[in-house]
């Protein structure tokens, strides 16, 4: 096959170095401007997405016409990788990990089926075993890197059905909260658990999961001829980062023969530290695990992680052979990924797990995660001590509070208090109901944000107010 040098789809070593090059510098730039970015800035975004709807080009473009557009794009909407961005649970973006995704596109190995990338394959299961290990799993124990915690939790419920179920589930139930991430609910309706099966067990007033109430349900489902066959626990609710009595909860399942699940895409990573491991004491109980590294280990969006403590359950719920795939080597030391996910072609992700740990080192997650419990509870401190409710003590990093104006309404106080917090730029929170009340919400989870924009959040929040209530 002779080489075609000016070809555009195969660029020689120097248009190749310098197209990467002019890549590297509008990354350079854009994480360089990320402090003094809005927040959150629609400006302008409708006419630049406009201008996008075309069609497909029969000639190319510059590629420096095209990075401009990109960059021009990138600072539209919220900054998701900036430090004001407080007010959901960002991926974090690091630089490291960024490479690494470069680095797999650019490799393009395959590393679902072992034997045709064996060593970009056990790159990838050292960092799953790497997570199993954070909490005490057995050798026997396996995982996959999903697109996020919602695929995450699908293989879950899939496996936990399979195990417990088998192929008449149909009268499965399954028990979450009204604090559990959606994702499990809409899991379980695509796993074909239908949706009156799906429980939901009261909380506490910490928001948590009540250990009594659900031993109730059980015993009430069971006495109705149902089957009882999973319980999604959580480990950092998206609302206030509550986490469920884990250890209760894994007594419970394991007297009741029930699959204890926890949905730790946010709260996971914290068992790094001291502090976090205290709190998720019990996860190490659960029969399978969701982890979110691109929430609190800082990676970029599309890195999600499923750990089972038993392997052949997650394998046998997911594996078929085909005839096709009849020369591809049988599972060894290295798993083959594609028998325990519903995909059999995806990205390399695990080099972008992979590479930032091995660069940075625990240590380095550790002390950031620290620094976030600590601005977490800086912050409820300091909304308690300026007079706004905040219910709930940070169990994690996120605070949910908000304003009781005398008189007025609080629900409409508390929206024009978020809208002038936001429009101002420097900040972006959001909002959310619990038990039908109206609340406000930091997150503090981007290894960026610092003391300084915490306490330009707070100065922006206590502004606002004082103008409300004039």
């Amino acid at each position: 096959m002779p080489y075609f040098p000016n070809h555009p789809l195969e660029p020689g070593p120097d248009e190749t170095r310098k197209m990467g090059e002019a890549v590297l510098d509008l990354v350079a730039d854009f994480i360089r401007d990320l402090p003094t970015m809005p927040a959150f800035d629609l400006n302008g975004a409708q006419r630049l997405a406009t201008n996008l709807r075309e069609r497909a080009p029969e000639h190319g473009t510059p590629l420096p016409v095209l990075l401009q557009t990109v960059a021009e794009a990138a600072t539209r909407g919220a900054t998701s990788a900036g430090p004001g961005y407080l007010a959901y649970i960002p991926g974090g973006g690091l630089y490291s990990a960024a490479l690494a995704d470069f680095l797999a596109s650019a490799l393009n190995k395959y590393v679902s089926v072992w034997n045709l990338a064996p060593v970009c394959a056990q790159l990838e299961w050292t960092a799953i075993r790497w997570l199993c290990d954070l909490f005490g799993y057995p050798e026997q124990a396996r995982g996959i890197l999903t697109s996020g915690g919602s695929l995450a939790n699908f293989s879950a419920i899939v496996t936990a059905r399979a195990t417990h179920l088998g192929e008449d589930f149909l009268d499965g139930v399954l028990y979450v909260t009204d604090q559990t991430h959606a994702s499990s609910a809409k899991a379980a309706m695509l796993a074909g658990i239908p949706q009156r099966n799906v429980r939901t067990v009261p909380t506490q007033d910490t928001l948590a999961m009540d250990p009594h109430a659900l031993t109730r349900l059980i015993e009430e489902d069971r006495g109705a001829g149902l089957r009882p066959f999973l319980v999604v626990a959580s480990a950092g609710t998206t609302n206030t980062g509550a986490i469920d009595p884990l250890h209760d909860l894994a007594t419970i399942a394991r007297a009741e023969r029930l699959w204890l699940h926890v949905d730790a895409a946010y709260g996971g990573p914290f068992q790094l530290t001291v502090r976090g491991r205290d709190l998720l004491s019990g996860i190490e109980r659960a029969d399978s695990i969701t982890l979110d590294p691109h929430k609190a280990m800082f990676l970029p969006y599309g890195t999600g992680a499923l750990i089972v403590r038993d392997g052949a359950l997650l394998r046998e719920a997911h594996h078929l052979s085909a005839d096709y795939l009849q020369d591809l080597g049988a599972e060894d030391e290295i798993p083959n990924f594609s028998e325990y996910s519903p995909e059999l072609t995806r990205d390399f992700r695990g080099l972008r797990l992979w590479l930032p740990i091995k660069l940075h080192g625990l240590a380095a997650f550790r002390e950031a995660l620290d620094e976030k419990l600590d601005l977490a509870r800086y912050a409820y401190d300091s909304l308690r001590e300026a007079g706004f409710e905040a219910p709930w003590e940070p169990r994690l990093t996120t605070v949910a509070f908000r304003w009781i104006p005398e008189p007025g309404d609080a629900d409409a106080f508390n929206a024009a208090l978020l809208k002038q917090v936001n429009d101002g730029g420097r900040v972006f929170l959001s909002s959310t109901l619990i038990d039908g009340t109206y609340m406000l919400r930091i997150s503090v989870v981007s290894f960026r944000t610092h003391r300084d924009r915490v306490d330009e959040a707070l100065h922006a929040i206590r502004i606002a107010r004082d103008t409300l209530t004039r």
